[in-house]
């Protein structure tokens, strides 16, 4: 092989890679952003009244659905009165109205804060 045929060659080949790289490098882009579009995370709010309660769920029930909602909660979830202050979890019990704030993962709700409404719940004493 002469070295006007191996440049030749070696020509082609980066021209070849050149063309090619760019969409592979592409492809590789969009896969990395509709990944992270996917991962999107929401919080939205639902009221209703507590059906049943424990403590790493809950379940709500609306005037908007038919069927009961089941809530996780964690060590992050808040449980607030009207005003924002602390209520202690030991007393929400079933018939309690509430405004929860919850994030979507996955195929579960994830309470990250709950509104204890009407004063149904006494608030944690503080200091």
């Amino acid at each position: 092989m002469t070295t006007k045929m191996f440049r030749s060659l070696c020509a082609l080949t980066l021209l070849s890679f050149a063309t090619y790289a760019p969409s592979v490098l592409a492809d590789d882009v969009m896969k990395k952003k509709t990944t992270t579009e996917e991962t999107t995370i929401s919080t939205t709010n639902s009221s209703g009244t507590i059906s049943t309660f424990g403590p790493d769920q809950f379940v709500i029930r609306t005037t908007t659905s038919s069927t009961p909602i089941t809530y996780q909660s964690n060590t992050s979830t808040t449980f607030v009165d009207e005003q924002g202050n602390p209520v202690d979890v030991a007393v929400i019990q079933a018939g309690v109205p509430v405004t929860v704030y919850y994030s979507k993962s996955g195929d579960k709700l994830v309470a990250t804060k709950v509104i204890v409404k009407n004063g149904n719940a006494p608030a944690m004493p503080r200091g």
